[in-house]
């Protein structure tokens, strides 16, 4: 049974537009040289720069709750080597954008190598910039979804702001190497938000400032 069925049996993918995403976009083709094997394994993967490709489960339950949806305008914060702004890229299709951030130059080019080897970045799908990611991209704002793969100790207010009304994001908060909460932020109107939180992660900080 690959690692995809198992999310499913054990029920962190649900949606199927999301289970497809997963299906096409291989894990392994965003690992460093050397961990391909680890592909499979639901568990976070060293991509060099003391960061990781996160743990499978947990992508799969934030996308989940994101709610990713064809043709949307989707911010990847944290993109990493571009597994998550290749998922994201597949879901939202020809229609829609995903807009990857990422601090550290080499993860930012090597998620761009990754991420175009979909196509996504000559389609015009997923583009990715090098940059500080608690920022946002407020030139391309607003946006639909907004995820983050880093916890941050407190919600950046700019990607609050750069959030659609009705839109959503996901992220997780909480101290560094402390147990952390999984946050989603829904806006509710101009200047209204309602929370949802689930306990129980640990992630890589976000750290403000570029590499």
């Amino acid at each position: 049974m690959s690692l995809t069925d198992d999310l499913i049996q054990i029920g962190y993918l649900k949606t199927p537009a999301i289970i497809e995403a997963f299906r096409k976009i291989k894990r392994r083709d965003f690992l460093v040289s050397g961990s391909e094997e680890e592909a499979e394994i639901n568990a976070p993967v060293a991509i060099g720069f003391s960061q990781t490709i996160s743990q499978p489960a947990t992508v799969a339950f934030m996308f989940e709750l994101l709610e990713p949806k064809p043709g949307e305008r989707i911010l990847d914060v944290g993109s990493g080597s571009g597994w998550t702004c290749g998922l994201l890229a597949q879901i939202v299709g020809e229609r829609g954008k995903v807009y990857g951030v990422e601090r550290i130059k080499e993860l930012k080019e090597m998620a761009e190598s990754n991420v175009g080897k979909y196509d996504f970045i000559n389609k015009g799908i997923a583009q990715i910039f090098y940059g500080d990611g608690t920022k946002g991209l407020p030139t391309f704002a607003p946006f639909d979804k907004i995820v983050v793969a880093a916890a941050a100790e407190e919600i950046p207010e700019a990607l609050m702001a750069q959030l659609k009304i009705g839109g959503r994001l996901v992220i997780p908060v909480g101290k560094q190497f402390e147990s952390q909460e999984m946050v989603v932020v829904g806006r509710a109107g101009e200047n209204e938000f309602k929370k949802k939180i689930f306990p129980g992660f640990i992630f890589v900080p976000l750290v403000k400032g570029d590499n």
